[in-house]
């Protein structure tokens, strides 16, 4: 009975670790718009052991609204060291020959993208930047995962613990940032532990139950959920400079919405 609940434990741990710190696949580009904003594409960035499709539905509604957008598929599918994959999106970005780009980062993507910004933005291309279910400052499911099963906890679970030295480093860097970041979360996270650990400083934090209170979005739909991705398309768009409110709810959902759905 023990091993068969030791078993378990692996299995949930080996499951939820993948779910939680998201890795990429391959490479798209898709064409935009002319205007300003449309011609800085926008780089997405999911975390470890997940394909870029899982940020298909979120690509789909950038580019309906007219942005092109490129999936970056990180170096060893984001099981590595965080900065090594960083150094990989800085090359991406300098790749795409823009003077400045937007980045979408979810779960430990989103790390990656403030460690892009914190350290390797060498040109300074960075502009706005979202995060999504970020682990700012920590999931407890590595901690769980590198005391249970450290033959699956390796590069970024290991700096993805709660009071990493690489995180400590990460939170407390200067570096030449001057992007705008938005993190947005959800209190419905069930993979991130606590959900407040997306909460970072000098960031446009979101709860979406402080702008929806019956938002019901787990971690998973942080990157197709009308709600979140109308936030996403307004930050990216210029047009959310500030937390939104309740009275955002209604708009921000139909804009999201309306993007999914659009042909």
């Amino acid at each position: 009975m023990t091993w068969v609940a030791s078993r378990r434990v692996r299995l949930a741990v080996a499951c939820v670790a993948a779910a939680v710190l998201a890795g990429g696949a391959a490479l798209f580009v898709a064409s935009g718009g002319d205007d300003e904003v449309a011609a800085a594409p926008v780089l997405l960035v999911p975390g470890y052991a997940q394909p870029t499709e899982v940020m298909s539905s979120l690509r789909r509604a950038l580019e309906r609204d007219g942005r092109r957008v490129i999936d970056v598929a990180l170096p060893s599918r984001g099981t590595g060291d965080i900065d090594a994959s960083a150094r990989f999106l800085a090359d991406v970005a300098a790749g795409t020959g823009a003077e400045r780009v937007d980045v979408v980062g979810f779960s430990a993507g989103a790390l990656v993208v403030r460690a892009y910004g914190a350290r390797f933005d060498d040109g300074a291309r960075l502009r706005r930047a979202v995060l999504l279910g970020a682990p700012n400052h920590g999931a407890r499911i590595a901690e769980v995962a590198a005391a249970t099963s450290p033959e699956l906890c390796f590069g970024s679970c290991l700096q993805m613990r709660p009071g990493s030295a690489y995180l400590r480093r990460l939170n407390e860097a200067t570096g030449p940032d001057e992007a705008a970041y938005t993190s947005v979360w959800t209190a419905g996270d069930s993979f991130v532990r606590p959900p407040s650990s997306a909460v970072l400083a000098g960031a446009v934090n979101v709860r979406l139950q402080d702008v929806c209170p019956g938002a019901n979005v787990p971690h998973g739909a942080l990157v197709g959920d009308a709600l979140p991705v109308g936030i996403v398309l307004e930050v990216l768009g210029g047009e959310l400079a500030s937390a939104p409110g309740r009275e955002d709810c209604r708009s921000l959902s139909r804009r999201g919405a309306a993007a999914l759905t659009r042909e």
